[in-house]
């Protein structure tokens, strides 16, 4: 398993309390995971569809 350098994303909530970390620094995809649970699961998604879901989330 490739290793992912995780970042807090800059849309996490304001108090914190539910925050996600993004890593894209393996080619062809964006692993997410819950900021709180950094041994938990971790989402693998092509950039296209991360971007897609990027685009929605900030268009509300």
């Amino acid at each position: 398993m490739p290793e992912f350098d995780f970042v807090k994303s800059t849309y996490s909530g304001q108090d914190m309390n539910e925050c996600v970390e993004v890593a894209t620094n393996v080619p062809g995809t964006v692993a997410v995971r819950d900021s709180k649970q950094t041994d938990g699961p971790v989402i693998r998604v092509t950039p296209t569809a991360w971007a897609a879901f990027a685009g929605q989330a900030l268009a509300g």
